[in-house]
């Protein structure tokens, strides 16, 4: 799971139900990439577990949280263990491809959801708006960006030309600015969240790319 925190947990049992289809997403995303690699049992649950979880790890240590969220909540532990357990039971090559593509549509909003609370922790912790904005952008990004690593590649998010850490940036400076002005606190979550989703959904219909290295006009193929 990629964000979580006392004031994540405040929102309605919609929203973290939400969250939950997306960290369902981001371990299904390890997976896939596990099994693309013919890692062993140990392999795809620790691959998994970055996925879901390293982006919000890697926020709780930069900020010095303790305990991490899914010592906190250690059912989310259980949860991988069984899709891990379910996905080389059942997942077979002719899945990947489909599975993929269903992914990016829960996955756009896990981006949203925790671009949102990864800013709101940093907020919280009275951190400048600039620190808290990459704060959010680690929780939502950082988890696919390990498994990548250990699975021996570029990480997606720096290399597919797919607006993606781009989108969480905005995202949280939506909820700075909501903050700034004083917004409810769930109004503020649900605008940064809603706006980094948004933008992610709306390169993913038109297939605006960014600009490679040395391109230039928005597209890098």
């Amino acid at each position: 799971m990629a964000g979580a925190g006392p004031a994540w947990w405040a929102l309605s049992h919609a929203q973290v139900a939400i969250e939950a289809l997306a960290t369902v997403a981001f371990a299904a995303s390890g997976l896939i990439e596990a099994a693309r690699k013919k890692l062993d049992a140990v392999g795809v649950v620790v691959v998994a577990g970055l996925a879901a979880f390293g982006g919000g790890t890697l926020r709780d240590i930069l900020l010095d949280r303790r305990p991490f969220f899914w010592v906190e909540h250690a059912g989310w532990l259980w949860v991988l263990l069984g899709l891990s357990i379910a996905a080389m039971l059942f997942m077979r090559a002719r899945h990947f491809a489909y599975t993929e593509r269903a992914m990016l549509w829960p996955d756009a909003l896990g981006l949203g959801l925790f671009t949102a609370g990864g800013t709101q922790i940093a907020l919280d912790a009275q951190l400048p708006a600039i620190v808290a904005v990459l704060m959010g952008m680690i929780t939502a990004v950082f988890g696919g960006v390990l498994r990548d690593i250990v699975c021996n590649q570029i990480p997606a998010a720096f290399s597919d030309h797919r607006p993606y850490a781009v989108c969480a940036f905005v995202g949280g400076w939506v909820m700075v600015g909501a903050h700034a002005i004083g917004t409810a606190q769930w109004v503020a979550l649900v605008a940064a969240a809603a706006t980094a989703t948004l933008l992610r959904l709306a390169a993913l219909a038109t297939g605006w790319t960014l600009p490679g290295w040395g391109e230039a006009g928005g597209r890098s193929r």
